[in-house]
């Protein structure tokens, strides 16, 4: 008898990526699709992607699934209990039993995926880029804003888009630290650039993503981010910085012009207004391009 229950009850996996099929496992996971579909014999099933930080499973709730399914909703944390098995050459989940985690009791840590690169790394690097600008009046907002202050430890978590390049916890601080990498290399090419200034556009292009994104187990937009974007808050953020209007209008230019000149619903069809805020849109737009390809394909 105790034989029988040792193999029965469900042994808990840390992570999707250690599941194999023929266990049975109780876990906590973000619901990413939560769809109602029906079976041949016409009853009703339930299929869902599940996901935690180390990737993404299908999953299908065949018995009591329209009861089940009135507990929780995509886009909820859930704990499940089932079995993982293969169907049509892929792993699949048949789950037992699905509830909803409320709110606050869970890390949305455990569900959302992470940057590659080692958080210490990336923010050494930010420190190194910040102290390559040598203007203490394009310096000051940089530490303040990113390195200190009330949005800093929100840009260190944020990814930087939902679903496309860098869509991952870390993400924004990793695509910042590549840009800013960038504008050290093109202004050795390039000395007649202010490379103060665009040292700092590049640090300070996407702050505003601070405050654009809702945690839980996928990424949302705050109402803030919904309803005005991450250029309007970073020009906010910025324009309550100490800083000359001299360095402050390029700055805010440069920053509001880095997805192109008309996005910032100024100056259309006169193109850019500086050279720094050319180079500011061409670097950004190739590491978000080349790092989307490299996760997603061309």
């Amino acid at each position: 008898m105790e034989a029988a229950t040792a193999q029965t009850a469900p042994e808990r996996i840390a992570t999707i990526a250690e599941l194999r099929p023929g266990h049975s496992f109780d876990g906590r996971f973000g619901c990413l699709r939560k769809d109602r579909l029906t079976a041949r014999n016409g009853g009703s099933y339930l299929s869902l992607e599940l996901r935690d930080r180390t990737g993404t499973l299908p999953a299908r709730v065949f018995r009591e699934a329209d009861r089940i399914g009135l507990r929780f909703e995509s886009g909820d944390a859930v704990r499940v209990r089932g079995r993982v098995e293969r169907f049509r050459g892929e792993m699949v989940a048949e789950l037992d039993d699905v509830e909803r985690l409320e709110p606050g009791t869970f890390d949305p840590g455990e569900f959302l995926p992470a940057a590659y690169r080692s958080a210490e790394e990336l923010e050494g690097f930010l420190e190194h880029l910040t102290r390559e600008i040598h203007d203490p009046s394009l310096r000051r907002p940089v530490e303040r804003l990113l390195l200190g202050g009330p949005v800093a430890e929100d840009f260190r978590r944020a990814p930087c888009t939902r679903v496309g390049h860098h869509a991952y916890l870390g993400g924004l601080l990793e695509h910042t630290v590549s840009v800013g990498t960038l504008v050290g290399e093109l202004c050795q090419l390039h000395p007649r650039l202010d490379s103060d200034l665009l040292m700092a556009a590049a640090l300070l292009h996407d702050v505003g993503k601070a405050r654009e994104f809702t945690y839980g187990a996928r990424f949302e937009l705050s109402d803030e981010g919904r309803m005005l974007g991450h250029l309007a808050i970073g020009a906010q953020l910025i324009a309550g910085a100490d800083l000359p209007a001299e360095r402050r209008l390029p700055l805010l230019n440069c920053v509001l012009s880095h997805h192109g000149p008309d996005a910032r619903g100024g100056s259309s069809g006169r193109g850019f207004d500086s050279a720094e805020a050319l180079a500011l849109y061409r670097l950004n737009a190739l590491d978000a391009s080349v790092k989307g390809a490299l996760e997603h394909g061309l």
